[in-house]
């Protein structure tokens, strides 16, 4: 018996001993990717083997850099200035436009309202992190870290408001590249100016336009340009408003001379399409109605000189309340209108 017993216990003894390297190394390995592990292994426990394939294990990368890592190796002891252009030759600012929605055109205050998202792209040799082993193709960042890296400090120059959304936070969204490519991305909502033209009111096609460039550096120290897509502005959905259709899109890269040097400028034309519709049925149908009516006193006869009377002051009577309550629904302009010449040259015809 006493020999069976010391047996057993070499065996416990052996066992441990056997044990120990596998501890050993268990413990110099991170934690959160043992915990990752024991979870990977009971999520793929449950499934058969039949639905498991190479493309969708994906294991992470033991000897990787994570983004916190990453992003303060970049900024934290390195010498980074946000306030230094981080190419010396000058940058290249690539744009693109997302408009999001219109919401209303006033003409009134010749202004229109309209949320966009506002894409700019540039490279800065500073933030490459090949070399750090990222766990990750990018890095996805918000406005916090935005903020400690350079920006072209780009606006609308003739925007009457502009401002980022904070619903519920800022929206600005910061994407980083390993090769250092910056990609950012901002919600707005900017009220622009437009050129309103009511010559031709109510066929008339209405231009709005907004002016982005870089507000601190000029051509020499940024280069602004549209991307080098087929539209490099364009709707996310269909632009539906009561009184207008979005009719086109133009887009242009102009030079601007100041006293401060040359600046980029992207030119934004937004073009839009009068509905007609409510107007034929509520002035040019009505109006015609009344000089057809007004017609009928040449049928009545020469004798009946009242009846003629009565039914053509009617009739002007009418054609004249009607212009009223169309020109009070009408912006005011110092110039004729197109459907002002429309209802005058009727007044005259009736009064005739």
């Amino acid at each position: 018996m006493l020999l069976v017993s010391q047996i057993a216990d070499f065996q416990m003894i052996f066992t441990l001993l056997s044990t120990l390297p596998v501890l050993i190394i268990t413990s110099e390995l991170d934690y959160s990717e043992l915990v990752n592990s024991a979870e990977l292994v009971s999520s793929s426990s449950s499934l058969s083997p039949s639905h498991l394939d190479n493309k969708s294990f994906k294991p992470r990368k033991l000897n990787c850099t994570r983004d916190t890592d990453i992003i303060d190796r970049l900024l934290n002891g390195t010498g980074y200035n946000k306030f230094r252009i981080p190419q010396e030759e000058g940058m290249t600012v690539v744009v693109e436009i997302w408009i999001q929605a219109i919401t209303s055109i006033d003409e009134l205050t010749n202004d229109f309202d309209m949320d966009i998202y506002i894409t700019e792209t540039w490279l800065d040799p500073a933030l490459n992190f090949q070399h750090m082993s990222p766990c990750k193709g990018n890095l996805s960042l918000n406005h916090q870290v935005l903020d400690r890296l350079w920006t072209p400090n780009s606006c609308f120059i003739n925007s009457k408001v502009a401002q980022i959304h904070n619903s519920p936070f800022r929206s600005v969204f910061l994407m980083l590249f390993p090769n250092g490519t910056v990609m950012v991305n901002y919600r707005v909502r900017v009220k622009g100016p437009c050129s309103l033209d009511l010559s031709n009111f109510p066929l008339d096609l209405q231009k709005c336009s907004l002016i982005y460039e870089s507000f601190n550096y000029n051509r020499q120290e940024v280069e602004m340009k549209w991307s080098d897509a087929e539209y490099p502005v364009f709707n996310l959905s269909k632009i539906v408003l009561p009184d207008f259709d979005l009719f086109e899109i133009q887009t242009e890269r102009k030079q601007e001379n100041y006293p401060a040097g040359m600046w980029d400028e992207l030119h934004v034309t937004i073009i839009f399409e009068r509905r007609f519709i409510w107007y034929f049925m509520q002035a040019y149908l009505p109006t015609y109605l009344t000089i057809f009516i007004s017609w009928v006193s040449f049928a009545l006869g020469s004798r009946a000189i009242p009846a003629r009377t009565m039914l053509g002051v009617n009739s002007l009577l009418a054609i004249v309340f009607q212009f009223g309550n169309i020109m009070r629904n009408l912006p005011r302009v110092s110039y004729i209108k197109g459907i002002g010449k429309v209802l005058n040259l009727d007044q005259h015809q009736e009064a005739q």
